[in-house]
């Protein structure tokens, strides 16, 4: 009996090291987005090339993760997440020596290679590890942690920007990813899976459900990524906030968001129709897009919070969802799942940009809605059938 809850805490506590890693892995990504004002006036560029930041660090985490669950079959996923942390303190350190737009969007590409090892190797951990409620209930968490960690990477960075410089963050993050790969414990007794071709792979997540689904999140994580991309130029130009400190305040309605996520697991046992209830938050998504559209600060603050609370459900919802009608190996489903999400996220981060820039945040909007609605038509189509529990 000791034996056992000797055990069951350190399965514990080694979750715990894994979820404030991903918490730091998550700083990297955003630490960027809220002060692209910032960056786009001292480069001397355009807002959508200011964006396309975000781009270079989502395009390679669109591109890379199926390769990266081919290779994370046969390789112990704990021990690439601690090497690509050191890889990614390394990055960190060269950020503040860069003087030119087109080296920090070198640094950022590479970034963007490194990104999805990491996010793959913990979520192929989680999904190997870890069974039925087991599995929803720390990849809930797992999702908790990204959000966690894009909060705090954006209000630390924004507030580094206001109070110190910008590029200080920069070398907090090195320091605090060399800390947390310490920390990483490899599992000896990992067993690796069958290395088998790619094409034997893809036939397992063919099921015009699992295709849906991934679809769904290509279309909700590029509303999302558009929308939060943009959203200090939207603070700049529509509401007069230019302080970066207010702009980094202004995603505590992403944290309040974000707790809704904590209802995913309650939702999912009430609905056991899962795409019908994805069909149901996906309304609510495209709804919280309309709410944005009057000139208000107030209501688009609001609307900003929901939309923030939608988009973590739906992710909350999708992410163990893919794990359990996929047929496929953990490391592929999951490699795919974070392909088609980021995907979205890559175009999201730079076409809604363009369009920003030459016709105005109404139109932004729109574009933004449409993409949200095919989201909607692809889950509210699949929702028929057996129900998936």
């Amino acid at each position: 009996m000791a034996t056992a809850l000797l055990k069951s805490d350190c399965v514990l506590m080694h979750l715990l090291r894994l979820l404030i890693s991903s918490v730091v892995i998550f700083f990297v990504l955003y630490a960027p987005q809220p002060i692209l004002p910032l960056l786009s006036t001292q480069f001397s560029v355009s807002p959508a090339t200011a964006g396309s930041l975000m781009t270079a660090t989502m395009l390679p985490l669109a591109i890379a993760p199926l390769f990266y669950g081919l290779f994370l079959t046969r390789q112990n996923p704990l021990k690439i997440l601690k090497i690509t942390m050191i890889l990614l303190a390394i990055s960190c350190a060269f950020v503040p020596y860069i003087n030119s737009f087109e080296y920090l969007f070198s640094i950022r590409l590479i970034q963007g290679f490194l990104l999805p090892a990491a996010l793959t190797a913990m979520t192929t951990y989680i999904g190997k590890t870890y069974k039925n409620k087991q599995l929803q209930r720390n990849m809930t968490l797992y999702i908790a942690s990204t959000i966690v960690g894009g909060f705090f990477g954006r209000v630390l960075s924004a507030s580094f920007a206001e109070l110190l410089q910008w590029q200080d963050f920069y070398f907090v993050m090195a320091i605090t990813l060399c800390i947390f790969a310490l920390f990483i414990k490899i599992n000896k007794d990992f067993k690796a899976g069958i290395a088998v071709s790619i094409l034997s792979h893809l036939k397992d997540v063919k099921h015009p459900r699992l295709i849906k689904t991934y679809c769904a999140v290509f279309c909700m994580f590029f509303c999302f990524a558009a929308i939060l991309n943009y959203l200090p130029f939207i603070l700049r130009d529509n509401f007069a906030i230019k302080s970066t400190q207010n702009i980094g305040l202004v995603y505590i309605a992403y944290l309040i968001g974000a707790l809704a996520s904590i209802l995913s697991p309650w939702l999912v046992k009430k609905r056991p129709n899962t795409f019908s209830l994805l069909s149901g938050i996906f309304v609510i998504y495209c709804c919280s897009i309309v709410m944005m559209l009057p000139q208000n600060f107030i209501s688009f603050f609001i609307a900003f919070a929901v939309f923030c609370g939608a988009m973590f459900i739906i992710h909350s919802i999708a992410a163990p969802l893919v794990n359990r009608i996929s047929n496929a190996t953990a490391s592929v489903t999951n490699g795919l799942y974070v392909s088609f999400y980021y995907s979205g996220g890559a175009l999201g981060s730079y076409l809604p940009g363009l369009v920003y820039q030459g016709l105005g945040q109404q139109v932004f909007l729109l574009l933004i809605l449409s993409v949200c609605l095919i989201g909607l038509g692809l889950v509210y189509s699949a929702r028929a059938g057996t129900e998936i529990t």
